[in-house]
């Protein structure tokens, strides 16, 4: 057990976890960043070959030089950077430890119990993002090893049959990514066209490839059930039951309303779903509690970003030494 007090407990190791600690270590508070798994956990999940669609520029945090190759950094150099930030400013940070609770502690601050240990903390601050939370089919056959909610690399499926699932950027992607690799690639699409958002180099490139006939597209189409040699999909033609070795599930991602409930965060009962918090203070309706990053914006993850949350965590130091 950890006896020893923090001014602040940091939940998320990534960057804006980081941006709050490195915040708090320059105020001269006393902290702590608590990542369940490594370092820049979500990050290094993304696909292998990713560019991000942010410059470096709008991507530096504290004045500190993201340096690339390219305008727009590679998944490869954006971990890079993270390191390097949590290296050069010796963050306190422990990795591999997932947050199980937080209770009130008296006469103030909270009482917060990970895998681990259990650490005191004047204030907590939520920085979890959403990435690490896909969102689920809801299907049978959805826990086969075939499915995969993380795109990963194209040349495991290489003269195999896939599916993907939905039609945003990480979607199409995915599809263009495989079909060049040799894949055969369906796409089952749950409205009436690629979605309206996708980056203007990636839209036409997909609808070109689906109007030839390179990669099937299935629209105002759902998956029903996963076999392990087929899927069941429902078409505006009827049933369709599709050949398939990998299932490739775009379908998007959700905050983790899991450890939301744990912390006692209260959240909106509309479509949004975010956390309750004052959008000044980034406080919740828990005294000392605070949201930061992308865990903000609840469902609507497509709002909020790294680039335009950069300033959390100077606003959440203010408003903790002010109190």
């Amino acid at each position: 057990m950890d006896d020893q007090a923090y001014d602040l407990l940091i939940i998320g190791g990534g960057p804006t976890g980081l941006n709050v600690g490195i915040s708090a270590r320059k105020a001269g508070l006393r902290y702590l960043i608590i990542e369940k798994g490594m370092l820049a956990n979500s990050l290094f999940h993304f696909p292998v070959n990713m560019t991000f669609f942010s410059t470096s520029l709008k991507l530096e945090i504290h004045n500190t030089p993201f340096i690339s190759h390219g305008d727009k950094p590679t998944r490869s150099e954006a971990l890079e950077y993270y390191r390097r930030l949590a290296q050069a400013n010796g963050l306190h940070l422990h990795l591999y430890e997932e947050v199980l609770g937080m209770e009130p502690r008296s006469p103030q601050g909270y009482t917060v119990r990970t895998s681990k240990a259990t650490y005191h903390a004047r204030a907590v601050c939520v920085a979890t993002g959403f990435y690490d939370t896909p969102r689920l089919l809801g299907v049978p056959g959805e826990d086969l090893p075939k499915v995969k909610h993380y795109y990963d690399d194209p040349h495991a499926y290489i003269n195999q049959e896939v599916l993907v699932v939905g039609a945003a950027n990480s979607a199409c992607d995915a599809a263009l990514e495989c079909w060049r690799k040799g894949a055969r690639v369906t796409m089952a699409i749950r409205g009436d066209s690629i979605y309206d958002r996708v980056k203007y180099w990636i839209r036409p490139d997909i609808e070109n490839r689906i109007k030839e006939g390179s990669i099937t597209a299935h629209f105002n189409t759902t998956v029903t059930a996963i076999h392990p040699a087929s899927v069941d999909l429902n078409t505006p033609a009827g049933p369709l039951r599709v050949a398939n070795d990998f299932v490739l599930a775009m379908t998007g991602y959700l905050p983790n309303y899991a450890l939301f409930e744990r912390l006692g965060l209260p959240v909106e009962t509309d479509d949004a779903c975010k956390p309750i918090f004052d959008p000044e203070t980034l406080q919740t309706q828990l005294p000392g509690v605070y949201l930061a990053g992308v865990a903000c914006a609840g469902q609507e993850t497509s709002k909020l970003f790294i680039e335009n949350t950069r300033d959390h965590g100077e606003r959440i130091i203010i408003h903790l030494q002010a109190k």
